[in-house]
């Protein structure tokens, strides 16, 4: 069974291709997935989406993209989603300074709100970082995303040698960094998340990061429908491609694909504080 860490059910799909999508995900080997929400209007959808099917979860947040339109209200119209009990997470939310769409000092005001958001609510933060990497970690250790606190508010995860470790609930979501960050962001108690780009003959870099961070320490995901993984390049992603993703993942660390299909499977049920898992 496989956990799509991080998707977008939400998307701009017609009533068709959004059934089309579900029988997709339904026929695969996808037992779960997090519809990640972007604005008030994707986050309105991922719960409906989780609402609508037993496999679906839904993270709900402003991404770095749109929060030019966030304001306290709509900040408090997230929160009130959050009651759902199938919100697991805050998110996606972080900084994007590839595209600037919203100002920096935009961005970098409401990622703290929506960071002081997930420690009011003691939940999960799923983290979109783009161009940003410091200062991404440095907002998010302003805010306490990795605090002794945070930490005391979640069980302990298992390491790769069976001792248990402080777990910070924090996601970084579609990683693009170098493998020293990764490790970095692991001993501050996050998670790391590969999708689609470690498929990629040229990605060196993520690569190199799969074969250095313990598999306890990772999910596998799709982003769909984007960052579509080899064979399917170029087409829009679906969940079910995540199998490709968690292929690559076991040929990089010499692991079978069910092995990395059971552990991240764990790993994506306990970041997220899924107890059917």
């Amino acid at each position: 069974m496989l956990f799509d860490a991080h998707t977008h059910i939400n998307e701009d799909y017609t009533d068709e291709e959004r059934a089309a999508l579900a029988q997709a995900i339904e026929a695969s080997e996808v037992g779960a997935v997090v519809d990640a929400g972007s604005d008030l209007r994707t986050s309105l959808l991922a719960v409906m989406d989780a609402e609508t099917w037993s496999w679906c979860y839904a993270a709900v947040g402003y991404h770095p993209h749109e929060t030019r339109h966030l304001t306290e209200e709509i900040l408090g119209q997230i929160r009130e989603l959050t009651a759902d009990p199938k919100v697991v997470a805050i998110g996606e939310i972080g900084l994007d300074f590839h595209y600037d769409l919203s100002e920096r000092d935009t961005q970098r005001a409401w990622f703290g709100r929506q960071i002081d958001l997930a420690n009011e609510l003691r939940m999960p933060i799923v983290i979109h970082s783009r161009e940003a990497g410091q200062e991404t970690m440095d907002i998010l250790k302003e805010h306490g995303a990795f605090s002794k606190e945070r930490q005391s508010w979640f069980p302990r995860r298992p390491g790769p040698d069976g001792t248990e470790l402080p777990d910070s609930r924090v996601l970084i979501h579609c990683f693009s960094g170098s493998a020293e960050t990764a490790a970095q962001y692991v001993r501050l108690g996050a998670t790391i998340s590969v999708c689609g780009p470690v498929t990629f003959k040229k990605s060196r870099k993520i690569r190199e990061v799969v074969q250095r961070i313990p598999l306890e320490f990772l999910t596998v995901e799709t982003d769909a429908p984007y960052l579509t993984p080899e064979p399917f390049r170029g087409r829009p992603n679906m969940s079910p491609y995540v199998k490709y993703t968690a292929a690559k993942v076991a040929e990089l660390k010499g692991l079978s694909e069910e092995e990395v299909a059971r552990v991240t499977w764990a790993n994506g049920c306990r970041f997220y504080g899924i107890p059917a898992c």
